[in-house]
């Protein structure tokens, strides 16, 4: 048990890395649609260039990343077994899960545009890449308040922080159509 805070800290490092990676990637396929919808030869020069720094990101940092987090995750529930018989873990393990499909769903989308196929518009990116903020508000309460009842405050708080978030994204929507280089 010497070592468990030494998981406990790689563990921690690679969910930020790992979230680090789910924060930005969106960003990168926002830009990726709009690069796709510019004439030539801007689509090509730009379209090469984020499809290579989303490789880089996807695949050098937020897949090992939540490889690693997942690991060392198992690696302490194991060491401390005692965890899962909170009901709050059960409930972060369920963000948990919910976080893991929202990844692989960003896979998707990923492995589309390095294929140049665009399903969904930038506006659709910018709402998809507060998925992982809303996961990331539920599981810090839930980690920080142990509690399965409390969290529901931190919850209340996402949805207080999603709708701030929908009219900041249509004021900014709305500047950017009588501005576009905003």
């Amino acid at each position: 048990m010497e070592y468990y805070n030494y998981i406990k800290a790689l563990h921690l490092i690679f969910v930020i890395t790992w979230f680090a990676g789910l924060f930005y990637i969106p960003r990168l396929f926002v830009y990726q649609i709009e690069a796709f919808h510019k004439p030539s030869p801007e689509k090509e020069i730009l379209g090469k260039q984020l499809k290579l720094m989303a490789k880089r990101l996807w695949t050098i940092i937020t897949w090992p990343s939540a490889i690693l987090a997942t690991g060392f995750a198992i690696w302490l529930l194991i060491l401390q077994p005692i965890w899962l018989q909170q009901p709050w873990m059960h409930v972060k393990l369920a963000f948990v899960v919910l976080l893991i499909l929202y990844h692989l769903k960003t896979h998707q989308f990923y492995k589309q545009l390095q294929k140049n196929v665009v399903n969904k518009t930038s506006s659709f990116m910018r709402i998809w890449n507060e998925g992982a903020t809303f996961i990331l508000f539920a599981v810090v309460f839930l980690v920080i308040l142990k509690s399965s009842i409390n969290w529901i405050f931190g919850v209340i708080g996402i949805i207080v922080l999603g709708v701030l978030l929908m009219l900041g994204f249509k004021l900014y929507k709305n500047i950017r159509s009588k501005n576009p280089e905003a």
